[in-house]
């Protein structure tokens, strides 16, 4: 199934206007939802009641949104004045400077989203991207988009163009808030830290190599339930560090014994076969065998 762009916008650069179209880079899969459901199975919906009478429901159509300025103190504001104060949606990405490609701690980083060359943008698309490989730099740019106004990064990525969007400073909290205590090691833990590195390094970051082990095993319980199977909990594994490190040292070399061996989770981990949903749904009109389930069944994903 192809890719279906979110929105066509421009991306300025200098006097040159970009025509480019965007596309979501993620895609969430890691929550299995549950409904919730009376003990009946039947579902149960969600609804508002006013704090100074519980039994009265408000419908949507008499709710409005305010604003607390004191404590139970609020100023109104109707959609029309929320729609006034709010950014208007544009369509340009205003490029206003080129930075080192380093130079933006990941932290600051939102959602990601992919930029490709809409019809005529082709030329000026592979220009920019060449021009900001060969630099080592990246773009920082301003973009209002569904009622806010954001600061993006936009770097050259190996096939396109990825914009990512960035966190203000006052949504980021710093580490000097928790006062962390500062310890000096000494230069033969240092030392001893550094073989442990080099024993377990790797070159570069694969992805496919972990998957979410939680999941699967959820997954796996609900195949077991539309199986009519008894799900049976797995035992909690015990900590191989029982009590606190009294010597870094040994520990560290402890470590290094091993033989710097991976961890499971370092590992490709083996991918499961997914039950197909129909068969999933179908299982409630069986009448005699359940169906045979080989592997837990994939998470429907959240557009």
């Amino acid at each position: 199934m192809a890719a279906r762009s979110i929105a066509s916008l421009s991306l300025g650069f200098g006097l040159v206007s970009i025509p480019v179209k965007l596309y979501s880079a993620t895609e969430s899969s890691g929550t299995v939802r549950f409904n919730l459901l009376a003990r009946d199975g039947s579902r149960v919906k969600q609804q508002y009641v006013s704090e100074k009478d519980p039994s009265t429901v408000v419908p949507r159509s008499e709710m409005v949104k305010g604003y607390e300025f004191e404590k139970d103190r609020y100023v109104l504001f109707t959609p029309d004045e929320l729609k006034a104060v709010e950014e208007s949606a544009s369509h340009a990405i205003e490029i206003v400077s080129f930075i080192p490609e380093k130079a933006v701690d990941p932290i600051y980083y939102d959602k990601a989203y992919f930029l490709a060359p809409d019809k005529r943008g082709a030329k000026s698309y592979s220009l920019l991207r060449a021009a900001m490989q060969q630099s080592g730099r990246c773009a920082l740019a301003k973009w209002a988009w569904k009622g806010k106004q954001y600061v993006v990064q936009v770097r050259a990525a190996e096939d396109g163009l990825v914009l990512q969007q960035l966190l203000y400073a006052d949504e980021v909290r710093s580490l000097k808030e928790l006062d962390i205590e500062q310890v000096a090691p000494s230069d033969a833990e240092v030392k001893l830290a550094l073989q442990l590195i080099d024993q377990i390094a790797q070159d570069s970051y694969d992805p496919t190599q972990y998957v979410d082990e939680e999941k699967q095993r959820i997954l796996a319980a609900i195949d077991a339930k539309i199986a009519g199977k008894q799900v049976v909990a797995a035992e909690a594994r015990e900590s191989e560090s029982g009590g606190q490190i009294i010597d870094l040292t040994e520990m560290l070399r402890a470590s290094l014994a091993r033989g710097g061996q991976r961890t499971a989770a370092g590992k490709p981990t083996e991918k499961v076969t997914p039950l197909a949903s129909k068969e999933r749904k179908g299982v409630k009109r069986a009448t005699s065998k359940p169906p045979e389930v080989a592997a837990p069944a994939r998470a429907r994903s959240r557009k």
